[in-house]
């Protein structure tokens, strides 16, 4: 789907044909991780708040979901697997306190070994995505014209182009934005692209 798109019944088609895309494509335990990383992770999140923070396990999960959506990086995972759970505790604490300021948050995350601004962002958006979308390669392809650049400063370019397209109420809220094209490019370009379902009922706000 163009990122210019402007019709909503389109973005509203391509959010509702998400999961039904999401399982022929066969990677394996991605339907698995992709629940934890939409559903399970970001409950977990906010019943931790006011002082949210992720666990090592978690984020090693997280990371697995990121890798199995795209290239398989096994040193990044082993590098997440085997960070100190208080480390990863704190950083991530830090992390969501200093939201709303993006780069601030992605600051604090990426002292962790193994995680750089795409999986901060990860991090991030499962507790806020409208505030820190992820910075997935089909995100950043659509909205910026690059995904090879993952620093910090073309992530926060990123967020200023997915946040003012939110705020047109085309898509309503940034992570939708951010999974558009994810399947879309893996099946014919007559066929809606799909979108995440976010943790709460954006749809009720579409209709």
């Amino acid at each position: 789907m163009d990122f210019t798109c402007s019709n909503v019944t389109l973005w509203q088609d391509a959010l509702n044909s998400y999961e039904t895309h999401i399982k022929t494509l066969n990677k394996p335990n991605l339907i698995s991780l992709d629940n934890f990383y939409r559903k399970e992770l970001p409950n977990l999140l906010h019943q931790r708040d006011p002082c949210p923070y992720i666990t090592t396990p978690e984020l090693s999960k997280l990371m697995q979901w990121k890798l199995t959506r795209g290239t398989w990086r096994p040193r990044l995972l082993d590098f997440v697997s085997s960070l100190n759970d208080d480390a990863v505790r704190a950083a991530s604490q830090k992390a969501f306190g200093s939201l709303p300021d993006v780069s601030k948050a992605v600051s604090e995350m990426v002292v962790l070994k193994g995680v750089g601004p795409a999986t901060a962002s990860a991090v991030l958006a499962a507790y806020s995505p409208d505030i820190a979308p992820f910075m997935s390669d089909e995100a950043m392809l659509a909205a910026v014209g690059n995904s090879k650049d993952y620093s910090l400063k073309q992530y926060l370019v990123f967020v200023e182009k997915v946040q003012a397209k939110a705020k047109i109420k085309v898509v309503v809220i940034a992570c939708i934005l951010c999974e558009a094209v994810f399947v879309g490019d893996l099946i014919s370009p007559q066929t809606y692209p799909v979108l995440q379902l976010p943790r709460f009922p954006y749809r009720e706000i579409l209709s």
